[in-house]
């Protein structure tokens, strides 16, 4: 689905990645981690095209990113900002999910019944003629993921799209996110400095400074506790728990939530 090869890349003249490789398959549910400065919001922005390698090649299904292809590739790719505010530019939310579908051209007939199967999978119905100044910051996510998926996108990447988010829409976007990996025909790139939710993923890729310091599975990820703690991640209390009582011989393995961490202690 995605393959990138020796990719070299300089912001303001500042070397971001270096040689840098990573293949993401199809269907695959893949979370990017890393501080702030690690490259991996860079990294969202060279997969869609609005950022072109210095060198190197990126490919998103078997076509080079370029110029000439970009067009093509955003056809099967959509991207979801951390900003709810930033990124609504329709007066309701239907409006809102209709504007991608009218940037392509598709045919009224076609788009009114999308729209408004988007609507109920995202849990919108009873919001369509809501304007954004009235929706909360998770209504606004999952008006941004439903536009996306609307366009028939294939590959969505999420933008560190909760970090402007309460509690309550952090869990919400989450609960859409796990449903949404449920599809093996979507491919979800899931970039964030939050490792809780990471968890869910099927592959952990941790940047840091541009390079790829892991690239596995999240139980192998975050039995490292300590090396992620010390490039700037905040481990979540389950990992943290479970890394110390496994150390103690306490307990076999490492638990990834606190659920998880109840039924070890239990067991």
């Amino acid at each position: 689905m995605i393959n990138i090869k020796n990719l070299h890349f300089k912001y303001n003249n500042q070397e971001v990645f270096k040689n840098f490789n990573l293949k993401i398959n199809d269907g695959e549910f893949i979370a990017i981690l890393g501080h702030n400065g690690s490259g991996k919001s860079t990294l969202s922005k060279l997969l869609v095209g609005l950022e072109m390698p210095d060198s190197g090649e990126i490919y998103i299904n078997n076509l080079e990113s370029n110029e000439d292809n970009i067009d093509e590739i955003r056809k099967n790719i959509s991207i979801v900002f951390q900003n709810p505010d930033n990124q609504f530019v329709g007066a309701t939310v239907e409006d809102d999910i209709a504007f991608g579908l009218e940037n392509r051209n598709i045919p009224r007939e076609k788009m009114i019944p999308l729209v408004k199967k988007y609507i109920s999978e995202m849990g919108l119905t009873g919001l369509e003629t809501t304007p954004p100044h009235d929706l909360s910051g998770g209504q606004k996510q999952r008006t941004a993921i439903a536009g996306a998926l609307a366009v028939g996108a294939k590959i969505l990447i999420l933008d560190e799209s909760t970090s402007m988010l309460d509690p309550e829409g952090r869990a919400d976007i989450m609960s859409v996110v796990k449903n949404l990996a449920s599809d093996e025909s979507r491919t979800i790139i899931m970039i964030t400095h939050h490792l809780d939710e990471a968890v869910y993923a099927d592959r952990i890729v941790v940047l840091n400074e541009g390079e790829k310091i892991y690239d596995t599975t999240p139980k192998e990820v975050f039995s490292q506790a300590s090396d992620l703690e010390q490039i700037g991640l905040d481990v979540p209390f389950a990992i943290k728990a479970s890394s110390i009582l496994k150390e103690k011989g306490i307990t076999p393995e490492i638990a990834l939530t606190n659920e998880e961490l109840s039924e070890l202690l239990c067991r």
